[in-house]
């Protein structure tokens, strides 16, 4: 705590003044943390909880009660033993259909959206401002507006059903929001620094990759955790654009928790659910602090 040290010639105290560990405005802003933490953490307790527990401790009907008997049989069933329709390999064949559909939508939009991105900040080609008026209303179109168009499409160049072409319909849709960033951020960088490069010779591609992409990480990070966390949890494109046996992740997990026959297993249900969002949950914790500072130094300025 704070001392205050008194002024002989004055007789009052001076210096800083000691703070209340325990003001209104304290308990206030850390009650209303508590609180919010509570109610996101609570769910998730649920699901590893009931996900712990075997068949019989669950029909007790107490959800919050911790595991007596810890089993991770549930979590071995939804991996590699439950059902999804005609197939019984669990989740393990959705994950890797995820993951090859999420790595390169990935990379292909993000590739794309930064070079549009750097050269709508920094090269003011003829029609630029027009090409990014359509970017920006792409980037408010309804997905429903477009299925049908898109399986049309699809199918006439033979894609329809393959992982490629929903590779293509991810990276397509992921490409105005993307460059918006970019764009936005690349702007935010000094205009000087573009110039001297520009006085000293260097061509379009020698600034993009020797100047703008070392300085462009927390953006990246940025766009890389939208795109996985979009992609990997989208359910509507998988189920549309792919057949059984190139579904998503979250398509199968879709298959095992509505499915009606036999037993209702909760516990394999919730071990299915958190495998599958598992995946941007690690990448957020591992990159949290960049994609606040990219979203602070980029993404609100224009």
């Amino acid at each position: 705590m704070s001392e205050t040290v008194s002024d002989p010639g004055l007789g009052e105290p001076f210096g800083p003044k000691p703070r209340k560990r325990f003001s209104r405005r304290n308990i206030f802003i850390y009650g209303t943390l508590i609180f919010v933490s509570l109610y996101y953490l609570l769910p998730l307790y649920v699901m590893v909880a009931t996900s712990l527990k075997g068949m019989p401790e669950i029909r007790l009907g107490n959800v919050f009660a911790p595991p007596v008997d810890i089993t991770f049989a549930p979590w071995v069933k939804a991996w590699a033993e439950a059902c999804t329709g005609l197939n019984c390999d669990g989740l393990s064949r959705g994950f890797w259909n995820s993951v090859r559909i999420t790595v390169p939508s990935v990379v292909v939009s993000i590739i794309i959206a930064s070079v549009n991105g750097y050269a709508l900040a920094n090269w003011r080609f003829k029609g630029s401002d027009t090409f990014f008026t359509i970017l920006i209303v792409g980037a408010f179109i309804p997905y429903q507006v477009m299925i049908y168009p898109i399986v049309i499409v699809l199918r006439e160049i033979g894609l329809y059903g393959s992982i490629w072409g929903l590779v293509i319909v991810h990276s397509i849709f992921g490409m105005p929001i993307l460059t918006l960033l970019f764009r936005n951020y690349f702007t935010s960088i000094p205009e000087e620094l573009f110039k001297a490069a520009r006085v000293d010779g260097a061509s379009f591609w020698g600034i993009y990759f020797k100047i703008m992409l070392p300085m462009a990480l927390p953006i990246f990070v940025v766009a890389i955790i939208l795109q996985v966390t979009g992609i990997w949890n989208d359910f509507l494109f998988g189920v549309i654009y792919t057949k059984p046996d190139t579904y998503p992740m979250t398509v199968q997990l879709n298959n095992i928790v509505n499915s009606v026959q036999g037993v209702k297993e909760y516990n394999v249900n919730m071990a299915a659910t958190i495998l599958t969002g598992i995946v941007p949950l690690v990448i957020y914790f591992i990159s949290g602090k960049l994609f606040v500072r990219g979203i602070a130094e980029g993404a609100v300025k224009g």
